[in-house]
């Protein structure tokens, strides 16, 4: 009964985490360039001294899903997609480079280039980006950004910089806390000329909002169980404290 009710107990847990990770996907299901977050749960021994004799279950976030999203056409210049695979790489809060796939970008009042939450985009050289006052901006399918300057004829284009395009391995990237994605130890990665972008799209969440609904049910379910568990082992025990009272 001690084995069953620490079983119980351990599973409702973490489906609990569990269904915070797809409450967190539907909740971003129509958030640009957002990534699904992946769950999956295991059994886990209990060490100690002698042998082990507990098993408790343990929901875990692996890894994100970096699946393309679709592509949106918006028609607006400074709204770039990744086409393909790649990031963009951008200042994370605490000031390390982390990296994006959400283009849905813009200038902010100190002229430097930012991601619709506010994090400076970063430019070949790591530095951010940051753009004169400008009649007209636009991205190229490399990552240039050009500019023409305020009274100036429209022959006249400034090459601003270029956005820092990275391409790192399978497995190299993790999503923060902060909803973006960094290295181990937060390395930077080196600009990879093999990323293009499209100017004029966004590429939209790659959430599957039936899917994740489903095992959100799912989910809620096996809490009910786990928890009729957890009462089935009380009424055990207070039997079996009755028919040793008897006895």
């Amino acid at each position: 009964m001690d084995k069953m009710l620490y079983v119980a107990m351990s599973g409702a847990r973490e489906s609990m985490v569990a269904q915070q990770a797809h409450a967190n996907n539907l909740a971003n299901a129509t958030t640009t360039g957002f990534k699904t977050d992946l769950a999956q749960a295991r059994a886990m021994q209990v060490f100690g001294e002698g042998l082990p004799s507990r098993v408790y279950a343990m929901t875990e976030r692996p890894a994100t899903d970096t699946g393309t999203g679709t592509l949106m056409q918006t028609g607006r210049d400074l709204d770039v997609a990744i086409n393909g695979e790649g990031w963009i790489a951008v200042v994370a809060p605490d000031g390390s480079e982390a990296y994006t796939r959400a283009g849905e970008l813009q200038i902010n009042a100190a002229n430097q280039l930012v991601t619709g939450s506010g994090l400076p985009v970063l430019g070949a050289g790591g530095i951010a980006v940051v753009i004169p006052p400008s009649e007209k901006v636009d991205i190229g399918n490399d990552g240039t950004i050009s500019a023409r300057p305020l009274g100036e004829g429209a022959a006249e284009l400034l090459l601003v910089d270029r956005i820092k395009l990275v391409k790192p391995d399978d497995g190299t990237l993790f999503k923060g806390l902060d909803g973006l994605m960094h290295t181990a130890g937060n390395a930077p990665l080196p600009p990879a000329l093999d990323v293009s972008l499209r100017s004029g799209y966004l590429e939209s969440s790659n959430v599957n909002a039936v899917n994740e609904l489903t095992e959100i049910i799912g989910l809620a379910r096996q809490f009910e169980m786990q928890v009729k568990l957890m009462k089935t082992a009380e009424e055990n025990s207070s039997a079996a404290a009755r028919i040793l009272q008897l006895s």
